[in-house]
């Protein structure tokens, strides 16, 4: 059968191929499920089976795409040997979920046994349950839980891409502030350096200041001597302690008569 599908298509024999791999898988890991007997040990067998059937049924949606676009380019009789092989891959994989679900029930009516008393007749309405319904509801039952089972991952996508983009946002905030500290870093080195620079002009002004003082006393001690010593010039002319100011006359000498008129 693979052959002849792949010779009305290498793409759809390809598909074929890797389904049969799936089924091949499924088949597989339900008879290794059967011989787990620890409770958290099938859960995860059923979770890795859960995830080769989610990829099963891509790949039939895949499979039905490629057929439907076939249709105008093959036979009727080709086209009913493409939509059987589909209808069989349905009803396969349909198989194989009712038979994920009868164990999942199974695990579930475990824990009841262990945590709240025996459960009498839940195990053999699980093992009727498969029985008792027809193929058109397993399908319907198949399609309904890949269906829940794709808004589920739908959903998680989202909360991951919110996430992301939560993430995305804190990090361009935590880079502004970065570099808002940067600069107030900087502007707190620069103001650092201007104060140090102002102490330092400041203590040089103040040096002036001082030097300065020093010599406005020096002037005014000497202009007040100098002041003293006109002074006492003026007041006693005779005074032959003191030197001659620079710059300033002697005192004129009294005037004598060399001679008495009549």
């Amino acid at each position: 059968m693979a052959s002849s599908i792949s010779a009305i298509s290498e793409e759809l024999g390809e598909i074929d191929g890797q389904i049969a791999d799936i089924f091949r898988a499924l088949s597989n890991g339900f008879q290794k499920f059967e011989k787990i007997k620890d409770s958290s040990r099938q859960s995860r067998q059923l979770e890795e089976l859960t995830g080769k059937m989610r990829e099963c049924k891509r790949l039939i949606k895949e499979f039905d795409r490629e057929v439907k676009d076939l249709e105008h380019t093959v036979g009727p009789d080709t086209s009913k040997i493409l939509n059987e092989k589909k209808q069989s891959m349905v009803k396969e994989l349909n198989s194989y979920v009712a038979l994920k679900k009868q164990y999942a029930s199974n695990i579930e009516n475990k824990r009841v046994d262990l945590f709240g008393g025996p459960a009498e007749g839940f195990e053999e309405d699980n093992g009727l349950l498969a029985s008792s319904m027809t193929n058109q509801q397993l399908m319907d039952n198949g399609h309904h839980m890949m269906d829940e089972t794709d808004q589920a991952i739908e959903r998680s996508k989202k909360v991951v891409h919110e996430t992301v983009t939560v993430g995305t946002e804190t990090a361009a905030a935590l880079k502004a502030q970065t570099e808002q500290m940067s600069r107030i870093v900087n502007e707190l080195d620069s103001i650092h350096f201007s104060i140090k620079k102002a102490s330092q002009l400041v203590k040089e002004i103040g040096r002036q200041v001082a030097t300065d003082r020093c010599i406005m006393a020096l002037l005014f001690l000497i202009v007040v001597g100098v002041i003293a010593i006109i002074i006492v010039k003026l007041v006693d002319p005779k005074n032959k302690d003191i030197a001659d100011i620079p710059g300033l006359a002697p005192p004129v000498p009294s005037r004598r008569l060399l001679w008495i008129p009549n």
